[in-house]
């Protein structure tokens, strides 16, 4: 049986525009079904491990929900470069894990983007990644490993549900930078949504030229949600156009 606890965060500084505050609602639910969650997305939610949470801040709107038409995504001559580049990194496709090369990694990975962006650094714990990526994958949640010669190089989180492809989070080892791991999670995404005859690809949200969270908009043809549609009220995407 699903189960649904609501509840809303402090303000708080926000992570990506300096002078802005931040609130976020939340669900947190046992059980959630695949059907229920597709509805979420299609309105501008997402989901770490059994809590879903929407941006609600009063005085700014520029993360966006955005998701890429796949039938319509071409391959560029970039990504092919990316791909081809990549020709020797194995990808095992799994239920999410936990192990001790995945907390290291995730460790690795965001103490130096703490010196890169600044971004806020805590160590993770097990308990922690258990609930954020482990937890609460039903039947739709999995993991990308990105192998290099047996070394874990990169875990992208995924939920595949539906008609879609949902990109969760993403982290790498910088020691790799040159293979251009981020790239190469997303067009493995897009590829098996092309695999699948899948219509979207929803690559979280997108704050227009944007140091961490304008890259998305490389992959185009893509829609964004032109309203902030509550769970009964009917979602307005709209083909993006520059």
């Amino acid at each position: 049986m699903m189960k649904l606890f609501e509840f809303f965060s402090d303000s708080k500084h926000c992570s990506y525009i300096a002078e802005c505050e931040s609130t976020m609602r939340y669900f947190h639910i046992l059980n959630c079904s695949e059907s229920f969650y597709l509805g979420l997305l299609e309105r501008g939610w997402r989901r770490f491990g059994k809590y879903f949470f929407v941006p609600t801040c009063r005085h700014c709107k520029e993360c966006i929900s955005i998701r890429t038409l796949v039938e319509n995504f071409e391959f560029s001559k970039n990504h092919n470069r990316v791909l081809k580049n990549n020709e020797k990194t194995a990808i095992y496709i799994q239920k999410p894990t936990l192990s001790n090369e995945h907390l290291r990694l995730y460790d690795k990975y965001h103490r130096i983007m703490n010196l890169k962006k600044s971004w806020e650094y805590t160590p993770i714990t097990e308990q922690s990644y258990n609930e954020m990526f482990v937890e609460g994958h039903q039947e739709y949640g999995y993991e990308f490993l990105y192998v290099q010669d047996s070394k874990l190089v990169g875990v992208g989180l995924v939920d595949m549900l539906g008609d879609s492809v949902s990109a969760v989070y993403f982290f790498y080892d910088h020691d790799f930078g040159r293979l251009s791991l981020g790239t190469l999670n997303i067009l493995t995404q897009l590829q098996l949504a092309k695999q699948k005859g899948l219509r979207y690809f929803y690559p979280g949200y997108w704050i227009k030229d944007h140091y961490s969270m304008g890259y998305k908009e490389r992959f185009q043809p893509f829609e964004y949600l032109h309203n902030a549609p509550d769970l009964f009220e009917v979602p307005d995407w709209r083909i993006y156009e520059r």
